[in-house]
């Protein structure tokens, strides 16, 4: 395993994250807690959960398993995220104080632990000014129940603007985005990518496999079956089927992959995982799994080293075909560093 400082602090996480979504739902307690085990031996230490993930089970399975495993608890980085309904009444949800005092309770007493090292507001929430949120999430630091916070699904103005209204208060700083991004969901490079490399803020990108595309498993002209996305029934998995399969750009993406893959010897699950640790402002990859053979098989992608050529050909036939104004030529050049005269 390989590891980086989580975004802009001195805390050392995996460059592999393990995502819990699966837990109590695709994986009973049981597998789940041997998925933690496999990522632990591993050498993982970076476990991302949330509170509306199986509607509070997935935290209190990750909770017993600590309990559990105090000697293995002490050496992980626990992150979870508050933001969604828990309930049916109107503060149930939102990131005002309100609720983010209830949820963050909640997960901590689901958890089992006094504090977590990372609290996410898992979207943005346009009711509740930002200030308030900031405010709390800069409380809670100061109170010792959370370490650091981040955010998740934000796009690139709302994250300037927090951390610009968080340093002119002299608040906690955010220090990582959770944003969903791979070969297949690029978009993300316009503006989020170069908002998080300016604050210093760590990507801990979901969904990199594009919801099993870019696991090797889909051909074209054949609907997938069975469990299609982690964290979802079938049908729900097959919401994208449709879209993508009917885009050749789709199909340029997964050839490329799996020509690169055959190459270096591995499974285009790898190839697409290497290809996302590469790029800039990435921490950690979030890993979600229902079995513990699948985790094992991608934590593989650790290792793998893909080369300039393999990258660059990768990151040109996934680049976005819809290049419009202001997003053209010139604008990818701009993306990471100034022009050069």
């Amino acid at each position: 395993m390989r590891y980086r400082t989580m975004g802009n602090t001195g805390t050392v996480v995996s460059v592999q994250a393990l995502g819990t979504m699966t837990f109590g739902a695709e994986a009973d307690e049981e597998t789940s807690g041997a998925i933690i085990e496999a990522y632990v031996a591993a050498g993982g230490n970076f476990l991302d959960t949330a509170d509306v993930y199986t509607k509070g089970v997935s935290e209190q399975i990750i909770g017993r398993w600590l309990a559990a495993h105090p000697t293995e608890a002490q050496q992980l980085v626990i992150a979870t995220k508050g933001r969604f309904p828990m309930g049916p009444g109107p503060n149930d949800y939102g990131a005002s104080r309100r609720h983010l005092t209830d949820a963050l309770d909640s997960s901590l007493a689901r958890l089992g632990v006094d504090s977590v090292d990372l609290y996410q507001i898992h979207a943005w929430d346009a009711l509740t000014p930002i200030e308030e949120t900031l405010r709390f999430l800069d409380d809670a630091v100061r109170a010792g129940k959370i370490k650091s916070y981040g955010f998740s699904n934000y796009l690139g103005w709302q994250l300037t603007k927090a951390a610009w209204i968080a340093k002119v208060h002299g608040w906690a700083p955010p220090v990582t985005l959770q944003p969903q991004y791979s070969l297949l969901v690029r978009g993300i490079e316009h503006e989020i990518v170069p908002a998080a490399l300016d604050q210093g803020i760590g990507l801990l990108p979901w969904s990199p496999l594009a919801g099993g595309w870019l696991s090797g498993k889909y051909t074209r002209g054949t609907a997938p079956t069975g469990a299609t996305r982690l964290g979802e029934n079938p049908e729900r998995g097959m919401e994208a089927w449709g879209p993508r399969s009917e885009d050749e750009h789709t199909w340029a993406v997964l050839d490329a992959v799996r020509e690169v893959a055959e190459g270096a010897g591995t499974t285009s699950a790898a190839v697409a995982l290497a290809w996302l640790d590469a790029q800039p402002a990435i921490t950690s990859t979030i890993l979600g799994a229902r079995t513990v053979e699948q985790l094992q098989q991608n934590i593989a992608a650790v290792d793998l080293d893909l080369g300039a050529d393999a990258l660059a050909r990768l990151t040109e036939v996934s680049t976005p075909q819809a290049e419009v104004y202001p997003y053209g030529p010139q604008a990818v050049q701009q993306r990471f560093r100034p022009l050069v005269p």
